[in-house]
């Protein structure tokens, strides 16, 4: 068993880094604050190949696996999670899902401006009253001569505002359920699509997210992803591997978070001695740590069993539960480690901490994941 990333994926991991860190960490707590959406860090992350990671080249893309990826989100994370969020749903729904599942004409058509960065990409699942029961959504598409025609809304859409191509899920036909989903690609600006105002987000904050809305939207028929009705079915594929892409973004964050821990820990004195000294913070950096570790063991297993083209639907919710948990606890750890100053945004563990509690939330809830998961094991 081989733990360690091969010279390829180990070059991938210092560009990514030397980028975050030259790039997002000067801006990432000013973004935060201002919570504007940062168009000007697209072109840039455009230039490395990071948005397009999993593309092929035949259409614009890096073609990296998703361990390579993962690795991307990772370093990304440490810097900014609102940059890795963007880059999670604009490489792993958006375009994964039309790169897994949608013909060939719109591959041509769409992947290429995605993967260079020219245009933004949306994934739209979720609505204002089906969020873990995402088969219950209420968006209709009624089939005519023409194609189909969608009314509707969506919410908590990431890129809700400021994307260009949006996969879309609607019902197609109700009394099936989660079988009579079906995901088409509407574009910005079609006649009835509109995007609500960006959210005012906890954590994540310069990552754009808005409601949606669907007003007799027509859609052609060549404008279908994948087969009518297996939509939903299709997005559980999607979703195994976007829940490896938030795990690696949660480990980036708990480990920035760690960082900041053991530098605070090191350089502050409390009683005549370093808090590093006392084993209190001594075994809060430990669990921490091994933590995290474990988390990283988990990520890089499943996204190892996906690169290998494997289903890995047990592996990556283990791996988002684990490490989305365990990087909020260290984030909270890192902030009670700070004291006051922890609190306050002068410094970034507590800015940390609201961007990890996402990764609890988005692309399937811990209890969702813990229903996954026990599912798998008892069938």
């Amino acid at each position: 068993m081989n733990f360690e990333f091969n010279e390829d994926q180990k070059a991938i991991q210092k560009l990514a880094r030397d980028f975050a860190q030259s790039e997002l960490r000067p801006n990432a707590a000013k973004w935060d604050i201002s919570g504007e959406f940062p168009f000007e860090i697209v072109p840039k992350l455009a230039a490395l190949g990071f948005m397009g990671l999993t593309i092929p080249e035949k259409y614009a893309g890096a073609a990296l696996d998703l361990t390579s990826a993962a690795i991307v989100i990772e370093e990304i994370a440490k810097e900014c999670g609102s940059t890795a969020l963007t880059l999670a749903a604009h490489n792993g729904l958006c375009q994964r899902h039309i790169l897994d599942f949608a013909s060939e004409e719109i591959k041509q058509k769409y992947l290429p401006d995605l993967a260079q960065g020219k245009k933004l990409g949306a994934w739209a699942l979720t609505e204002p009253g089906s969020g873990s029961d995402a088969s219950g959504l209420k968006t209709r598409a009624i089939a005519d001569k023409d194609g189909f025609v969608l009314n509707g809304s969506k919410a908590f859409i990431t890129q809700g505002s400021v994307g260009d191509t949006y996969v879309v899920l609607a019902s197609t036909n109700p009394e099936k359920k989660q079988k009579g989903i079906t995901a088409f690609l509407i574009e910005k600006g079609t006649p009835g699509f509109k995007s609500g105002k960006p959210e005012d987000k906890l954590g994540c904050r310069s990552s754009d997210t808005a409601q949606l809305s669907f007003e007799n939207v027509r859609v052609s028929k060549d404008r279908v992803i994948g087969e009518v009705d297996r939509g939903f079915i299709d997005t559980l594929k999607i979703l195994d591997k976007g829940r490896v892409i938030i795990g690696a973004m949660a480990l980036g964050l708990g480990e920035a978070a760690l960082r900041a821990a053991v530098k605070y820990a090191k350089e502050r004195e409390q009683f005549g001695k370093p808090l590093s000294s006392f084993q209190a913070i001594q075994w809060k950096i430990a669990n921490m740590s091994t933590e995290l570790e474990a988390a990283r063991l988990l990520v890089y297993r499943a996204a190892h069993l996906h690169s290998e083209g494997k289903r890995a639907t047990l592996e990556s919710s283990m791996a988002k539960l684990y490490a989305s948990e365990a990087a909020t606890r260290a984030c909270n750890e890192a902030i009670q480690i700070h004291g006051g100053y922890g609190y306050i945004k002068e410094y970034p563990v507590e800015r940390f901490w609201r961007d990890a509690k996402l990764c609890e939330i988005g692309e399937g809830t811990s209890e969702v994941q813990r229903m996954v998961i026990s599912k798998s094991i008892l069938e």
